[in-house]
């Protein structure tokens, strides 16, 4: 298969509700998000958008960054075109929808001399038969799936080093870019191989849905064009080093960018590089609940203790709150939050302000830790010691997220 001339057969993306596994829509906050890798199964329309790109990057430092050129000529040789064939299942996926297998196109970038590629886990699924390409006219390299984390969707691949001429691209650090830092994507959009876009840090610390059904932290969000194909590929900043993986888009209802794409963070993927180059599994702590904020109107309809915090809707059987005693609400409401939950307010001497604070609290704990969790139930301050559980391999879409989340709103 020669990508340099523009590909025929592309498909159309199936869409479901709460994630991205193969190429699958999910809805976010309103916006269809679409994991961006491409399935090929036989439809020959492709639009092509064109946008005008600025030819210079601007350096953290306030001066003139390299040129997109350089950054393309350079690291772009370390990016790498994503092949991988998925079985069709009769099961259902952890999105309510049944697999229909293909082939699975999407984009990654070599980190180490010694042929170690990083990806998203939703470009390989459960593929075992993944190959790579370095070169648009080159030939596809055997590639093995050494580790997989479902709950960030990132993928470690393993090549023969003697197979190709490895280029390693330089990793950054995504907690120091700013907000309206320039950006540089390299990856495979619809197949058209190493195509590069441009723009700019639009957020930081967006939440998505992982493949597994859990939230991602500390997501980037870029307007920098990113499409089916994109997943895996680097995103870079205006010295040429990876501060993302080009991971979802928000579609607004479309199938191609709305300049609104989220990229999981390098300093996550940093963290998992040595364990998942080992094939090992990744284990995260788990609490066990589902919770939503709390307003000052929430507080005192509810005669809560505080009016911040994390409300508790619904607790785990046998999970780890269920067992230490925290109670969920139990009186519903005409707005869909149920009442006479405990409300959470710190954990392990971390004050929790939102839902989102919970997870990053427990974030760098280990299943059997214990934590100490202060709340209100009702207007009386309580404390209560929970043991952290091991996080499900998998979370069904039709549940909020119960490892100390909270799921993208579903319209």
């Amino acid at each position: 298969m020669n990508d340099t001339t523009p590909p025929q057969k592309r498909s159309s993306i199936p869409t479901f509700l709460a994630g991205a596994l193969g190429g699958l829509l999910v809805l976010v906050l309103g916006a269809a998000l679409i994991a961006t890798d491409v399935v090929d199964t036989g439809d020959d329309t492709t639009t092509v958008e064109r946008t005008a790109l600025p030819t210079r990057a601007v350096s953290d430092s306030g001066g003139d960054g390299r040129t997109v050129a350089d950054i393309y000529k350079q690291e772009g040789a370390g990016v790498v075109f994503v092949v991988a064939q998925q079985e069709a299942s009769s099961e259902t996926s952890p999105f309510g929808t049944p697999d229909g297998g293909g082939e699975a196109t999407g984009s990654g970038f070599v980190v180490d001399k010694d042929g170690t590629i990083v990806t998203n886990a939703h470009v390989v699924g459960e593929a075992e038969d993944v190959q790579v390409r370095f070169k648009e006219d080159g030939d596809l390299v055997d590639a093995k799936v050494v580790g997989t984390d479902p709950s960030t969707d990132v993928a470690v691949l393993k090549v023969d080093p003697s197979d190709a001429d490895l280029q390693p691209l330089p990793l950054g650090s995504s907690g120091d870019t700013q907000v309206g830092d320039a950006v540089v994507a390299i990856g495979n959009p619809f197949g058209y191989t190493r195509s590069v876009t441009t723009g700019i840090v639009s957020a930081k610390q967006r939440q998505i849905t992982a493949p597994n059904g859990f939230s991602i932290e500390n997501v980037i969000q870029t307007d920098a064009a990113i499409n089916p194909g994109n997943s895996g590929g680097p995103l870079l900043d205006a010295e040429g080093r990876v501060i993302g993986i080009n991971s979802q888009i928000a579609t607004g209802g479309s199938q191609g960018s709305v300049g609104i794409g989220f990229a999981v963070p390098i300093d996550t993927v940093k963290d998992l590089l040595p364990t998942l180059k080992q094939g090992e599994e990744i284990e995260r702590a788990y609490i066990g609940i589902e919770m939503i904020g709390v307003t000052e109107d929430i507080a005192r309809d509810f005669n809560l203790g505080a009016d911040q915090g994390a409300l508790i809707q619904k607790v785990v059987p046998d999970g780890p709150a269920d067992k230490a005693g925290l109670r969920a609400g139990g009186t519903s409401t005409g707005d869909g939050i149920r009442a006479g939950g405990d409300l959470i307010i710190e954990v392990n001497g971390e004050e929790i302000e939102t839902p989102d604070d919970l997870p990053a609290a427990i974030a760098d704990l280990k299943p059997g830790d214990d934590v100490e969790v202060v709340f209100y139930r009702g207007d009386e301050r309580k404390t209560v010691k929970v043991e952290l559980a091991k996080r499900p391999t998998s979370l069904d879409s039709s549940q909020q997220d119960p490892g100390g989340g909270t799921l993208p709103d579903l319209p």
